[in-house]
Order: C-alpha cells, then structure tokens, then sequence
C-alpha cells in the first residue's frame, strides 16, 4: 500500500470512528493530526494482520491471539473510567473532548504474553484489568465476575464492571444504569 492510499484510507477511517463513536456515546480524540496518525497505524495494521490491532502495542500477528487489542479494544472502556482516555489516546472521555480535562499517562492493562490466556480461551476483565477466569465461570445470578447493567430508559443490557456513559441505543446517560436482577 502506497503513501497516498494509506492516507486516504486513514481519513476515511477516521470519519467512520469518528461517526461511530458519536452515535454510540465516545469520543474520538480532538487532535486531528494525532488521531489521524492513530489511524493511519491501524490502516497498516489492517494490511498486516487484516484487522484493526491497537496502533500502540505489539501484535502478535494472530487474530485469536490479538482478539483483545483490535480497536476498540478490550482494555478502551477501563481505562476511559478510571483515566478518561484509552491507551493510545483515541478515544476520550466527555470531559476531556469539552476541553475540561487533559489526557494523561494511561498504565498497560494488556498482561505479559506470559499471562495471557491461550487463543480461544474466553476471558473477562477485572477492575483493574487484569484476566479473571473463564467466561463460562463468571457471574451468574450470585456468582462473581461481570455485572450485568440494564438501561432504564431502553432496556439494553451489557456485562461490565461499569454501566456505560451513554447508553449505544437511546443515549441516555450513565445515572439511567441499574444492576441487571437475573430472576430465578
């Protein structure tokens, strides 16, 4: 892929984030020149692997493998709570787009090759980012693992440690969140 296609491909990427994110309660980063690096590395990465792998961190070149840093990434929704930016700084939090606040340093979520569960093994996250057991071990009605949040407004339900700041459907905020109650 020449120069030329690269950027082409880039702008027309990050329109359609940009689109995305908006319409599902994100933000796209507001330093256009930066964000469009960051698309710009995902567009090559597209090239490599044939999918969107984070721009900031090593990909492993498979797919199964690399499931939890294709964009957006596993680790986006953690750290835009605790840090009101992802990793590679593309998504941002409200505060942060108004101008409020400013991004920061962001701490890897992503573990050690070494600690990373093998390609097919279905994972959660915990708070702090590290891999809890198995998807098929985690919460259920009294167990432990994900929550499950329910949008009052719409009914949209999500496993995660946090309700969403905007709810993808009706885009009701945050404070519209309630605790999923699984009935027996």
């Amino acid at each position: 892929m020449n120069g030329s296609d690269i950027e082409k491909k880039a702008k027309a990427l990050m329109e359609r984030l940009d689109r995305e994110a908006e319409t599902g309660g994100y933000h796209l980063n507001l330093d256009a020149e930066m964000t469009l690096d960051l698309c710009r590395g995902l567009v090559r990465n597209i090239g490599r692997y044939g999918y969107m792998a984070c721009p900031c961190r090593l990909a492993d070149g498979n797919k199964d493998a690399d499931l939890d840093i294709i964009c957006p990434c596993d680790y986006r929704d953690p750290d835009l709570e605790e840090y009101g930016a992802c990793y590679c700084a593309l998504y941002v939090n409200e505060k942060i787009k108004r101008g409020e606040d400013r991004a920061g340093s962001i701490p890897e979520r992503r573990p050690p090759p070494e600690a990373r569960p093998k390609p097919g093994t279905q994972t959660a996250l915990r708070p702090d980012g590290s891999l809890s057991g198995r998807l098929d071990e985690q919460r259920s009605p009294g167990g432990r693992g994900l929550q499950v949040w329910r949008c009052r407004v719409c009914g949209y339900l999500c496993a995660r440690e946090a309700p969403p700041e905007v709810c993808p459907i009706c885009k009701a905020k945050k404070d519209r969140f309630e605790i999923f109650k699984f009935k027996h």
